[in-house]
């Protein structure tokens, strides 16, 4: 039975569980052989309770902080005590069973102490590819979840700690590229199996009973915290709303409107006004729409909250199967970041009128997963290779945006250009920010972010999904939109062209794919920004000369680069004069 432990003892076993998930957080990363886990770091880690609550979770992809919570749920219905053994790794990757999407493959493995199980670990990775339709499964424009590759039900990659050979033979005969994923397959496990034999030793040292007080208490406080930070936020009734482009299938944009409804120490979300679910793979399935909107509320009512199954207690979601933010099978789902961002973003929108000092501008809203494949010249086997984009990050208060890096929920390292090219036929020719792409305001949004991949070698097909090409980042409170993006094929030349932000096509030997990102909102009147901070992004290159009068109504002298002090108050009292 847990025992009463004192508030010390319980943050010391709190940041010890949270050192075992970041610990099997490492131990993917170090052992998994795919960019997209070991350079981008598209990852989570977490402990669970003996009742299947999350306790602590690796400082990973915020996205993932349902990617456990509600398949733990599914898995303590499929499972009986008597079913599930030391040494056992479980997986599964089905989106209507509280998965993310195919591409993201979780696992689960009991803890034992003395007999009796006390807990779970889990990791969840996301794979270069899984089978299904286009290499990498990041093809837009799939209109069915057949098509994004293998769905995997709860199923025991390990028993008692040896690897199911027909299990792994199932997966090698259905993967392009089975060294590779199957290798970030056993990463997952050798994570697993570091954070089994952590958490054992824990208990080992402090002892079940206190152990299991401490992550009672734990629970308790994560709800507590939150429940106190909401009462600081208004009542009422707030509404967001945000478009996703298309469906990669048709041209027609699709509405999210998230309705927040702040009563007490509680909020019941729902999303009456959203367009039902659509054709193409854009659909975003109920643990996504979770982690979404947990991470907005957190995000708003308490950043440092430790993050475990106790936070989203105060928390409802009520979302009518059938639309877009919950889709019935066999709805695809693949391209699910580009509506889920749209839920933060509109979270944020909608709240900002109450919390204005606690919201930030409108981000890139969207990710950019591009998948790449042909063969290698130099062994003649297949390769896929799988980057993410992220974009500009939406200005704050009292900061910019932060140019270059991703932003809510991926949050996701970039690939660096030598692990590219050691590993595949392509070269990056330009990898750089995208000046005047960020949103003006007192405060400005992150500049876009370009990445430009030159194909060496003929017939290399190119899947992609991205969004925010048709609808820029909002600002806020008198910011202006950041700039929207685009994927330009071979730009310069007589055959360049604009891409679809979201298909499948072919690519051959000397094609230059240029992908521009979104960039972000401003935030306030930029009439009020700082004229020597306009000067400084001028001469970072991040403004141009004519954008920051244009934008800002800061003179500069094109020939000097020097601050017309008297022009740009005398230009600013004529705007202010004109409302303008």
């Amino acid at each position: 039975m847990p025992v009463k432990v004192d508030p010390i003892t319980m943050q010391v076993i709190r940041y010890a569980m949270e050192q075992v998930a970041d610990e099997m957080g490492r131990t993917l990363v170090r052992t998994a052989r795919s960019t997209v886990i070991k350079e981008i770091e598209d990852i989570s880690c977490a402990v669970f309770d003996r009742d299947g609550n999350t306790v602590a979770q690796a400082h990973h992809a915020p996205m993932l902080l349902t990617g456990f919570e509600i398949p733990m749920r599914s898995l303590m219905k499929h499972f009986r005590e008597e079913d599930l053994h030391d040494g056992d790794v479980i997986a599964f990757n089905d989106p209507y069973c509280g998965g993310q999407h195919v591409m993201d493959l979780v696992t689960f493995a009991p803890v034992f102490f003395e007999g009796r199980r006390v807990g779970f670990v889990g990791s969840i990775a996301h794979h270069t590819d899984l089978g299904g339709a286009a290499p990498g499964g990041t093809a837009g424009g799939l209109t069915e979840i057949y098509l994004e590759g293998l769905r995997l039900p709860f199923v025991k990659l390990y028993k008692r700690g040896k690897e199911d050979a027909e299990l792994f033979g199932i997966l090698a005969n259905n993967i392009r590229v089975p060294d590779k994923t199957l290798g970030d397959i056993r990463a997952q496990a050798a994570a697993d199996f570091v954070g089994v034999r952590r958490v054992a030793a824990l208990y080992a040292k402090y002892g079940g009973a206190v152990i299991d007080g401490a992550l009672a208490m734990l629970l308790d406080y994560s709800e507590k915290r939150i429940r106190e930070a909401l009462q600081a936020i208004p009542d009422g009734d707030y509404t967001g709303e945000d478009w996703v482009d298309d469906d990669g299938v048709t041209e027609a944009p699709i509405r999210l409107v998230v309705n927040i409804h702040k009563r007490g120490d509680a909020v019941v979300v729902d999303f009456e006004g959203t367009a039902k679910q659509v054709k193409g793979n854009v659909n975003c399935p109920i643990a996504t729409v979770h982690a979404a909107v947990y991470y907005a509320l957190i995000a708003v009512a308490d950043p440092h909250v430790p993050p475990n199954s106790g936070c989203y207690r105060p928390f409802t979601i009520d979302a009518r199967p059938g639309l877009i933010v919950n889709p019935l099978p066999p709805g695809a789902v693949g391209a699910r970041t580009n509506t889920a961002q749209k839920i933060t973003e509109a979270m944020l929108k909608a709240l900002a009128p109450a919390l204005p000092t606690r919201v930030m501008a409108g981000s890139h809203g969207q990710i950019t997963n591009c998948g790449l494949s042909g063969f290698h010249p130099r062994t003649g086997r297949r390769f896929v290779y799988i980057d993410i984009q992220g974009g500009g990050a939406g200005a704050r208060p009292d900061k910019d945006g932060r140019d270059g890096q991703d932003s809510h929920l991926a949050r996701f390292k970039n690939t660096p250009i030598e692990a590219v090219e050691l590993e595949h036929p392509l070269r990056i020719e330009r990898y750089e920010l995208i000046p005047d792409t960020g949103g003006a305001g007192r405060t400005r949004g992150a500049l876009a972010v370009r990445r430009d991949t030159r194909i060496l070698i003929d017939e290399v097909s190119f899947a992609r999904y991205g969004d925010r090409q048709r609808f820029g980042p909002f600002g806020l409170f008198g910011g202006k939109e950041g700039a929207k993006g685009k994927f330009v094929l071979n730009p310069g030349t007589p055959a360049e062209r604009v891409m679809k932000s979201k298909g499948l096509d072919t690519l051959h030997q000397g094609d230059l794919i240029s992908l521009r990102m979104p960039g972000a909102g401003g935030y306030g009147d930029p009439l009020e920004r700082d004229p020597t901070r306009v000067l400084a992004d001028v001469e970072d290159g991040k403004v141009g000369v004519e954008s920051a009068r244009r934008d800002y109504a800061v003179v500069i002298d094109p020939h000097t680069g020097k601050l017309d002090e008297s022009a740009t108050r005398a230009e600013r009292e004529r705007r202010r004069a004109q409302g303008k």
